[in-house]
Order: C-alpha cells, then structure tokens, then sequence
C-alpha cells in the first residue's frame, strides 16, 4: 500500500517537473527580513530572478533554483528530513511532503520554523513563504 501512494504522490509531484522562471514576487523583502536576512543580501535577492528547476528520478526529487546571485540544489524524497544549507546560509533540517497536492516544504533550525509552499494555479507555479506573521508570495511561470 505504501509503495502505491508513493508512486501515486511521484505521479501528482511529475506536474512540477519543468523549469519555472520567477515574473512576480510580494512581500519578499520583509519575509528576508525576519529571518534576519542583512540589507545588503536582500537588496541583491530582491532584485534578482530566479529560475527554479524541478526533475524527478525515481522516488528523488531535484529542486534547483538558479540565479546571477547563488544557486542551490536540494535532492529528497517525500516525507524523509535531511540537512539543507538555504540560500542564505541557515542550517536547517528541511522536510518536503505533498498535501492537498501542494509541495511543503518545512525548514526548523535552532527552534524556529518556515514553511515554503509550491502549488499550480492556472498553470502558473505559487510559491508562498511564511515565517511567523511574514508571508511572501512568488509566481512563477513555465518555460517551454
């Protein structure tokens, strides 16, 4: 049973799988600020567009985001914490499950937590952040 809703979770994240090139983005800046993300990175990463690059191998999932600022690269699979250095350098342990067919992704370190959620609206891929009362909302759209 296990294993078919695996493939089943696999089979609804493969409508994720593409590149995804960042058009509009709320609140961003104030969400970096509360993590205590300094001036001078948040100008850069306000300024910057992102690409993010989702690709499924087997039960792994590949997310990279790309950008002239810095680039990551995370590799997981559903439901299993792992270690993750975020973009701007928190240690975290990071756990990504699909609910409701969104793709949460939660980070805790030193007993906080944020919550990045990736979910399809019209086609369109929605990134909400959240941390405490911050919430930033980025689109994405599809490159073909």
């Amino acid at each position: 049973m296990e294993e078919e809703q695996t493939r089943h979770s696999l089979a609804m994240v493969d409508a994720f799988v593409g590149t995804w090139k960042l058009v509009d983005s709320k609140n961003f800046d104030d969400y970096m600020k509360s993590l205590g993300v300094g001036f001078a990175t948040r100008q850069v990463a306000n300024m910057t567009k992102p690409t993010t690059i989702i690709e499924v191998n087997g039960d792994v999932i590949t997310l990279k985001t790309q950008s002239t600022f810095k680039s990551t690269e995370i590799n997981f699979k559903l439901g299993v914490e792992f270690d993750e250095t975020t973009a701007d350098d928190r240690k975290v342990k990071t756990t990504v499950t699909l609910d409701g067919g969104k793709l949460v992704q939660v980070q805790k370190w030193d007993g906080q937590e944020t919550m990045l959620v990736r979910e399809l609206s019209n086609g369109k891929l929605i990134l909400t952040l959240t941390y405490g009362s911050a919430v930033s909302v980025r689109t994405y759209e599809k490159e073909e």
